[in-house]
């Protein structure tokens, strides 16, 4: 067995799972789920039925470099919505199987474990970060993001000892759990340190099509990177996805563009890996990736549940509007997270994630994420307008949970 299997944590469900075992909830109130961002929304038509019409396609190989004209579909979404004077359709980016599989992956393919190799993350993060980096050798080394710095990476706090160790960076932009936004500034002061230092950057950008301002989309690695005249995106994987944007995770759908060398290397990795897209899930995304208007409804739907939950919640939890993505970043009476999570659930039959489960202690021994709640706006607007007004029973009934 591969003994770094040993290095991985539990998954936060799993430690969910676990806090709740043997945890009987109010079988009088219907459960509402606000624990886990999977998308809920209705996958469009356009979507299923392409898929539906292109099944013929299963009695073909698909070859990992995906077809042309999905390439050239996803090269012209990117040049459009980013504004990219260029974007190569046969060199600078590749269809993936969804974003999770392909962050692990790339990090198989660009980490040398030599020399004490380090991949530093955002705190709190999405855990595939973290076990990317282990299963390819490296430490995890992870940036606080937290009240203090307005639930941003302060990266002028990493150690230029580090950095000089650091051969991938993960960042989350809009963030997960936070809905923070990069700035220019911030991609300015990264893409200096990878200048000097050599590192490759990997964003994930799988939340970037849900933002709550239709006038202000969120800022793209590409763009911030042609923004700062970086001909050719050197060092730089942007990761997208349809499981967010077209409410479609099942189809394990998206895409990797960026800096041609390391589309390449990762093409090669992906080839004997064995990861190419399904041909009629490659043509339900060509569909996909063609359409606006079902992502403008989209986004139409969280609106809706940002604008109805924030005054509901504000006055009993230490909750603002994020940027983008679909989360809820809430700090909770009392600042044990778990025991909110657990009591939650048992008394009033709603399922949130404990915001420790997502975060790891940094050397001041703090768990950045700890204190806080992710609720994920993903049922029913009429769900989460029921699930928010139980947490204020909650929180108004407990004389040991002091107000935020």
């Amino acid at each position: 067995m591969n003994p770094r299997l040993k290095l991985l944590q539990a998954y936060p469900f799993e430690r969910l799972r676990a806090l709740l075992d043997g945890v009987q909830p109010a079988e009088a109130l219907s459960p509402i789920n606000l624990s886990i961002g999977e998308p809920r929304h209705p996958t469009p038509a356009v979507i299923t039925d392409t898929l539906a019409a292109s099944l013929a396609g299963l009695s073909n190989y698909p070859a990992t470099a995906g077809v042309p004209a999905l390439r050239s579909t996803l090269r012209d979404w990117l040049v459009r919505r980013h504004g990219l004077g260029s974007l190569d359709a046969r060199t600078e980016l590749l269809p993936i199987n969804g974003s999770r599989e392909a962050l692990f992956a790339f990090a198989q393919t660009v980490i040398d474990p030599a020399n004490d190799a380090l991949v530093v993350c955002p705190n709190p993060f999405y855990q595939i970060y973290e076990g990317a980096a282990l299963l390819a050798g490296a430490t995890p080394w992870f940036v606080a993001q937290d009240a203090a710095n307005g639930y941003r990476c302060d990266w002028s706090s990493v150690p230029e000892a580090v950095w000089r160790r650091t051969r991938l960076l993960f960042v989350c932009s809009p963030g997960n759990p936070t809905g923070a936004v990069m700035t220019q500034a911030e991609w300015a002061q990264l893409f200096a340190l990878s200048d000097r230092h050599g590192f490759v950057i990997a964003a994930d950008e799988c939340y970037s099509e849900i933002y709550l301002d239709e006038a202000e989309a969120p800022l793209g690695a590409l763009a911030a990177a042609q923004a700062a005249g970086r001909s050719g995106y050197p060092r730089l994987a942007v990761f997208g996805s349809l499981s967010k944007r077209s409410n479609a995770p099942g189809m394990r759908s998206g895409y990797v563009a960026g800096d041609a060398a390391l589309m390449a290397a990762f093409l090669l990795y992906r080839t004997y890996h064995g990861s190419a897209m399904s041909p009629p899930v490659q043509q339900a995304s060509i569909a996909a990736w063609r359409d606006e208007a079902h992502v403008v409804d989209n986004r139409r739907q969280y609106r809706a549940k940002f604008d109805a939950l924030l005054p509901i919640l504000s006055p009993v939890l230490g909750v603002e509007r994020p940027q983008a993505g679909f989360y809820l970043w809430a700090r909770v009476p009392g600042g044990d997270d778990a025991a909110f999570v657990r009591e939650l659930y048992r008394r009033h039959n709603v399922l949130a994630l404990p915001g420790s489960y997502l975060g790891r202690e940094g050397l001041d021994g703090r768990n950045p994420g700890a204190g806080h709640v992710r609720l994920a706006l993903v049922e029913p607007l009429e769900a989460c307008i029921e699930g928010a007004r139980r947490i204020v029973e909650f929180v108004a009934a407990d004389p040991g949970v002091p107000a935020p």
